[in-house]
């Protein structure tokens, strides 16, 4: 980028919370019905129908806030947001204004440079989903589908204080990881449980007034909210270097030309008309409910990579890659329960377990390897047993037909040879049909070594013991 132009990025996150009702009103928030199966008149603002808060959406919410250090409100006033979307019945949101539920966090980065970056989280608020509009390219008019409106979202506002696009997909990275280890949301971006808004405005560096605004929405995945800003800050460079206005406006990202395209003049807070929720009544948050939902929090990944590094003396990157999600770190510790070797266990949670799952898209309870059944095979390995590839032929026969290690060891033959007198007749053989590879390691040249060892690991189809084997070379060329 022109080195003339500072980038400043802020986001605006909508979560979805999990529970099994909507915000303010008694129907399903189970993804996938059928349109306009999941409502009732509360929902879609019918005349008369009075909205009631869902307590454990406000539960939820100040779980996240803890996790985020924010200050918590000491009332909770609702709003009326109002503006006119097809897929918002009532023509109106009930969200939060001048009081959100929690406000003044933070959430700390790694930077490119390798260092700890704190950013600020202006503020947390619940509001209620709208619903969905499906187009048709070859029809002239749009559904409209319900059954989203009303469900419980938590819009979590950063500070704009991320002055690149790896920043602002690190700062996402960790706002994730953090909502799911506290299980409040799924996050999964293809359903919308997981939206994300980007700000982002040039200025020349070494000024502190922030350029004029750019919202980008219709971000469905991380990638895209890398790539659109890397997009815009071209575009917004371009414009200030021929003395071009940049417009405060709200952008769509086109995933298809990878661009963005213009959407709407950006609005401000006014043009809603915000006013208080006069059908829902102000109400004090107990102290002491949010001290106890503090003590009962479940362990949050910062706290969970002090604990592996003391525990489990891995490296960093080791500990970064275990805790990323929770149900991986989890199930590192139950393996390790069964065999406690935790680098072992760890390279082939990273190496062959991860292909594994890539492989199948799926998690890795769906993924059925229980921690017993890992922990055995990466013992056989250690121990000589197996040699690593027939390992990893055992892992892959056993998920694919749930059959034990053991009898896939047993039917397949896979046990590593490591007696010396059954590798004896392979070894000479090696030797004698390889005599430059022997006149070179005689030499000096230490790699001949490792050509012999695979010779014989070929005679043998993989089963000779590769230590035992270069053992025997060494000590039977010595002899020659």
């Amino acid at each position: 980028m022109n080195s003339r132009y500072e980038t400043v990025i802020g986001l605006e996150v909508h979560v979805q919370l999990n529970t099994r009702t909507k915000i303010f009103c008694g129907c399903s928030t189970v993804f996938g019905a059928e349109p306009n199966t999941q409502v009732c008149p509360v929902c879609l603002g019918l005349p008369g129908a009075l909205p009631v808060f869902n307590k454990k959406a406000f539960e939820f919410a100040i779980k996240v806030a803890i996790a985020l250090g924010c200050e918590i409100q000491k009332v909770v006033k609702f709003d009326r947001k109002n503006y006119y979307y097809p897929d918002l019945p009532k023509n109106f949101q009930i969200s939060q204004y001048d009081m959100p539920i929690a406000f003044n966090g933070s959430i700390n980065i790694k930077t490119s440079a390798d260092k700890i970056k704190k950013i600020g989280v202006t503020r947390a608020h619940l509001e209620e989903d709208a619903g969905k509009l499906i187009h048709d390219e070859n029809k002239p008019f749009s559904y409209v589908d319900l059954n989203r409106t009303g469900t419980p979202l938590l819009e979590i506002v950063s500070e704009p204080e991320m002055f690149s696009s790896d920043e602002a997909y690190e700062y996402l990275t960790k706002l994730k990881q953090i909502i799911k280890y506290l299980d409040v949301s799924d996050c999964n971006m293809e359903e919308g449980s997981l939206r994300c808004d980007a700000n982002i405005s040039l200025r020349k560096k070494g000024e502190d007034k922030l350029g004029t605004k750019v919202e980008i929405k219709n971000l469905n995945s991380f990638k895209a909210v890398r790539d659109s800003l890397l997009f815009e800050v071209e575009r917004q460079r371009d414009k200030l270097d021929s003395e071009e206005s940049i417009i405060q406006e709200t952008r769509l990202w086109n995933e298809n030309k990878n661009v963005t395209e213009s959407m709407r003049v950006k609005e401000d807070a006014h043009d809603y008309r915000y006013f208080p929720e006069p059908d829902l009544v102000p109400f004090e948050i107990d102290a002491k409910i949010v001290e106890q939902m503090r003590q009962n929090m479940s362990e949050l990944p910062s706290e969970k990579k002090e604990r592996f590094l003391a525990r489990y003396e891995l490296e960093e990157k080791d500990v970064d890659f275990l805790i990323l999600e929770k149900e991986i770190a989890d199930y590192f510790e139950e393996v390790i329960s069964e065999y406690n070797n935790s680098k072992s266990v760890c390279n082939w949670i990273r190496g062959e377990i991860l292909m594994h799952l890539k492989e199948k898209s799926v998690g890795i309870k769906e993924l059925n390897v229980l921690p017993g059944v890992l922990a055995g095979i990466i013992k056989m390995t250690d121990d000589g047993i197996l040699s690593r590839l027939s390992a990893k032929e055992v892992l892959a026969v056993h998920i694919d037909t749930g059959r034990s290690p053991d009898e896939i060891v047993e039917k397949k033959g896979l046990k590593q040879v490591s007696d010396t007198g059954e590798l004896e007749k392979i070894v000479l053989a090696a030797i004698a049909e390889n005599s430059k590879s022997v006149s070179d390691y005689k030499d000096g040249k230490t790699n001949a070594l490792s050509f012999l060892v695979g010779q014989v690991m070929k005679k043998s189809k993989g089963k000779a013991n590769p230590k035992v084997a270069g053992d025997l070379l060494k000590n039977k060329m010595g002899d020659n």
